[in-house]
Formats: structure tokens, sequence, C-alpha cells
């Protein structure tokens, strides 16, 4: 019987305030990255409920999305090690905006996560290097150019 392909269901949260936007930095296996406020869906979670989630494990921010970005395909080749094989790996991200509330005091971040920043759309680009994936930029240049779904669709 053939495998079926489940790419990886992850969220995003682009948040932009006085012309910056809200990234984290984050341990990896390629070292400290990058990252818009992000992860994966968990079982029962719609896509909405995992970014409110995600941001606020990973910024302590309370973030209520109000539209879709985008719905993005990024395919990713992780090298084999002594103890894994080679694996080509697919990861479907929904990305959000919208409104950033309250950071909630004394909240840890999640395990992994370094600290939060901001970074103006030139920084961005410029650490486009020390980006987790391809999507950091790329989501935060569909977000200045605009692009907005209902979360309907």
């Amino acid at each position: 019987m053939m495998d079926r392909w489940k790419p990886s269901v992850t969220v995003a949260g682009i948040i932009e305030k006085d012309g910056k936007y809200l990234l984290v930095e984050e341990h990896t296996p390629n070292g400290l990255m990058f990252n818009n406020p992000a992860g994966h869906l968990d079982p029962g979670e719609s896509p909405l409920q995992a970014c409110v989630r995600d941001v606020l494990e990973e910024t302590a921010f309370h973030f209520t999305p109000t539209t879709l970005v985008g719905v993005y395909l990024s395919r990713f080749l992780k090298q084999a090690t002594v103890d894994t094989p080679a694996q080509d790996i697919t990861y479907l991200r929904f990305a959000f905006c919208g409104t950033l509330g309250e950071a909630i005091a004394g909240r840890h971040l999640d395990h992994g996560i370094v600290r939060t920043l901001w970074m103006s759309p030139a920084e961005v680009q410029a650490s486009v290097a020390q980006h987790r994936s391809p999507l950091v930029w790329q989501c935060v240049r569909d977000h200045q150019a605009g692009m907005r779904l209902p979360l309907s669709a």
C-alpha cells in the first residue's frame, strides 16, 4: 500500500505596528534564526485557534486574527544525519494578520524562543539569511502589498 502524502500544517501571525513587524528569534538545528510567530496546527484546532495559541506561546501577547494574508506552500529538504535519513518535508502555512493585545506580564516564552523583536521591512529583508523559512519575508512582503482575505475565505 502506498503512503499518503501529508504536508505539515502551520500557522503564522504577521503582526505590524508602527511600520515594524514582530518576529521571534529561536533556536533551530541550524542555530539561532528569525521567524514570524508561528507553529503547527494541533489536533482538533482550527487554523485561527492555532494562530492565537502560537502567537501567545511565542510572544506572550494576546492576538486576534482579523484577516488572512495568504496560504503558502514551502518545501524543505532536511539533510540526512547519522540517525535519520534525508526527509522531503512540505509545509502548508496559513498566515493571519490582526490586532495585537496586551502582553501578559511574567509569561514565559515557548521552549526554544530566545526573544521577540520588532523589525522594519528593510531589517526583515536584510536578515533573510537568518530566516527559518523563506516564508518569513514572503509573508511580510504580501502584508505590505495589502494582501488580505476575509477569515471566511
